[in-house]
């Protein structure tokens, strides 16, 4: 038969139980015995719903308490100084913690490691701290003990690990700052052995294969980069007696695939959903390796053509035999859990999906049509009926879309007047002090904010009652912002569940799922709207939340958007026409937003772009296409107002410098950004380039529950005054605050209004 295995499932729990508990140990309210025992029940009944499906092995080490990065580098024992960590202590959960927030239970608070993208997805990993003289050992038993959980349950363990020259790619450290690449490859001296220590300790647990993710082989490596991977596993393939299958993912490999060929493991998994590498190609120099091929979709959720991907396995079933394995593409960590639980969506939308439960079952559909299997008949001819049944739905299209967006390229994507003139203007109508103060736009979501939300949206509130709640609410965030002085306010967008989904529910085109839950970060959860039809805008969005909140202020309030980019990116979007043609929708729809804020006296409007560079293709010869229609995006939803409204952005946790000429092209008045976490690193990309525009670097890190102090903040913008022209610096925090506490956010806030004041005094 032909197998099946999966690269990782979701570990956030079907109903999000790994959330709520580890929020709970963090809130004291749950000890970590009771953590442990939620993790462990969260692993079986993932296991055994892998196995109900017939994949084996099974993925052991996809389960992490916030992330899989940070994981391994406990295991490794990567802790950084500041935690206080002995060098020959194990390392615990509350250091775990304290590495991803900068605080847990026990310990001493310090500044939390970094956190960024996961190449082009939403999912954020904990950047691996390194030190020049980094030393490496096995330090955490966690990875194992789950080894051992599943062997007792009766499952075969497949442990997933990343493999060591991604691991050391993604990693950073002071010494390692304009230093080649060369520097961390020389690390692998010390880091090879102990990764010779994991698989014999695995080996010692009679597992049969490890999974070593590598997905940098997607991308464009260094040549020195790639000419370490085959010295880098011919150094692992006799460390033990099991078998080795690296995975990749996300992208074809292209000029690396030989390089993956070369590798003397006993298998290759190769992305068959984003990746295109040539399979006639790689037979020939396959060998005996098995060849994992991913065909069905680990990041987005509609059923899969399984007709379609038949066609192209039945010849390479006939010539591997049981050396094809058939998997999702990626981890299925990108997906939500389970379809079966969702009652809000109707019928004939819900058979166009499949979540991570139904993904496995498709794979054990295709498998058994591949094997003569007739028991799977049914199953076959369900799917290719809804395949069907979505192409020639009436509700995907939408003529008067259509014709708007055909008539899209004839609208001006330029401002009236370039920044050098259109800031004065701005500046003549705003009467801001120097070093701006503001906030990136969302305040404390309180669990009253929340409960009135739900209460109305099950119609146990009133629209009356709500609207006031809402009001006070805003009122409450105006009077504070007012005292604290801050000088651009916020509504504080009580109103709004999440950025991305508030907007979809006000749009047409778009579905929501009740429990469609994915992990951005931590315990930070997600539900991204599902983008199945042509996008307009029937009803403003914003305009009235806005006009009150600006009828109780003299200073000004920011409208708050977000951008079509980042629509785009955190939505499940169609895959029936390209990506750009959904993101203009988007943008005509978001410019419609825009101009009526303007005529509501709205004169600040922030359109948030944080996953602008998240949508970068991961090959640079891609990058060209993907940046010019994302940048035409942005300019058709801002560019149709006068030169006195101030345009903002957003974007956080991503890597500027290769992309700073696309961000300026973009033309926003002010761009704010998240540096706190890199200590204003990423300025390096303004220094080296001479962005044209306003910027506020963060100053202090909203992940934290730490309060940032007045010394630590002005010696920030000391350092971004040195790369970037004073007078067009503005001080902000680096993210929304909807996710911290109101005691947090007061002192917080407090002090950098006490930095920016001290900046204005010299």
């Amino acid at each position: 038969m032909t197998r099946l295995h999966n690269l990782g499932f979701p570990r956030i729990g079907a109903r999000r139980e790994l959330k709520q508990a580890v929020e709970a140990y963090w809130a004291g309210t749950l000890q970590q015995s009771e953590l442990e025992h939620v993790g462990r029940s969260l692993r079986e009944r993932h296991w055994a719903l892998q196995a109900e499906a017939g994949v084996s092995p099974l993925p052991v080490g996809d389960f992490a308490w916030y992330d899989q990065i940070l994981e391994f580098s406990c295991l490794l024992g990567v802790v950084p100084a500041r935690f206080g960590h002995g060098d020959d202590q194990p390392v615990d959960l509350d250091t775990l913690f304290r590495m991803a927030r900068g605080r847990a239970p026990t310990g001493t608070p310090a500044a939390a490691c970094e956190m960024t993208k996961w190449f082009d997805t939403n999912y954020h990993y904990l950047v691996p701290e390194l030190a020049a003289n980094q030393s490496f050992r096995i330090a955490r038993e966690s990875l194992f003990e789950q080894v051992e959980e599943a062997k007792a349950l009766g499952h075969d363990p497949k442990p997933v690990i990343p493999g060591p020259l991604t691991y050391l790619y993604l990693s950073k450290g002071d010494a390692f700052e304009g230093a080649t690449d060369t520097a961390k490859l020389a690390l692998l001296e010390r880091l090879l052995p102990v990764y010779r220590d994991i698989l014999r300790r695995f080996a010692d647990q009679g597992v049969t294969w490890v999974q070593i993710d590598e997905p940098i082989l997607a991308l464009d490596l260094p040549d020195d980069w790639q000419r370490a991977y085959l010295r880098v596993y011919d150094s692992l393939a006799g460390a033990a007696d099991l078998k080795l299958l690296v995975a990749t993912y996300f992208e074809g490999l292209r000029d690396n695939l030989f390089t993956a060929l070369q590798l003397p493991v006993a298998g290759l998994h190769l992305d068959r959903v984003r990746g295109d590498d040539d399979l006639q190609q790689v037979l020939p120099r396959l060998g005996d390796k098995v060849l994992s091929l991913g065909v069905i979709n680990g990041r987005n959720i509609w059923r899969a053509d399984l007709d379609a991907l038949l066609e192209t396995l039945a010849p390479l079933r006939d010539q591997l035999d049981d050396r094809l394995w058939l998997a999702p593409s990626c981890s299925l960590l990108h997906v939500p859990v389970d379809l079966e639980q969702e009652d809000k969506l109707d019928d004939e939308l819900k058979g166009w999906l499949s979540f991570a439960k139904q993904k496995l079952q498709e794979l054990a559909v295709l498998r058994g049509a591949l094997d003569g299997d007739d028991s799977v008949r049914p199953a076959l001819e369900a799917q290719r009926a809804a395949v069907a049944a979505r192409a020639t739905s009436p509700r995907i299209h939408n003529p008067a879309v259509a014709d708007r967006l055909a008539g899209a390229d004839r609208l001006s994507r330029d401002r009236l007047s370039p920044f050098a003139e259109r800031i004065g203007k701005q500046q003549a109508a705003l009467k801001l002090p120097a070093y701006p103060t503001t906030t990136i736009g969302s305040f404390p979501q309180t669990p009253e904010i929340r409960a009135a939300r739900r209460d109305w949206k099950a119609g146990k509130l009133g629209d009356a009652d709500y609207h006031e709640r809402m009001k006070q609410e805003i009122t409450r965030v105006i009077r504070y912002q007012e005292q604290v002085d801050l000088d651009v306010l916020v509504h504080g967008e009580p109103e709004r569940n999440d950025m991305v989904e508030y907007f979809g529910e006000l749009l047409e085109g778009f579905a929501f799922t009740r429990f469609g839950w994915v992990q951005s970060y931590g315990s930070r959860c997600v539900k991204p709207p599902v983008i199945f039809g042509d996008v307009s805008r029937p009803h403003p969005m914003t305009v009235e939340w806005l006009r009150f909140a600006q009828s109780l202020t003299d200073k000004p309030v920011k409208g708050m958007l977000t951008g079509p980019v980042t629509i785009l990116q955190w939505s499940f979007v169609r895959d029936d026409q390209p990506r750009q043609a959904t993101c203009r929708q988007i943008a005509l729809a978001l410019r419609d937003e825009v101009q009526d804020l303007e005529k509501a006296g709205i004169a600040v409007i922030q359109i948030d772009e944080p996953a602008f560079r998240e949508g970068l293709p991961l090959r640079q010869d891609d990058w060209r296409a993907y940046l010019d229609w994302a940048v035409d995006c942005f300019r058709l939803a801002t560019v149709g107002v006068a030169d006195e409204t101030q345009i903002h952005t957003h974007m956080c946790y991503s890597e500027f410098n290769d992309i700073i000429e696309a961000i300026a092209a973009m033309d926003a008045d002010v761009i704010t950004i998240e540096t706190s976490r890199s200590n204003m690193e990423l300025l390096e990309a303004f220094q080296n380039f001479e962005y044209p525009n306003d910027i506020g670097p963060g100053v202090y890190d909203i992940h934290s529950p730490n309060e940032p102090a007045v010394d630590w903040m002005v010696d920030l913008m000391h350092k971004a005054a040195d790369r970037l022209p004073k007078e067009r610096l503005w001080v902000n925090p680096d993210c929304g605050l909807k996710t911290r506490k109101w005691e947090e956010t007061e002192g917080a806030l407090a002090n950098m209004v006490r930095a920016a004041k001290q900046l204005r005094a010299g």
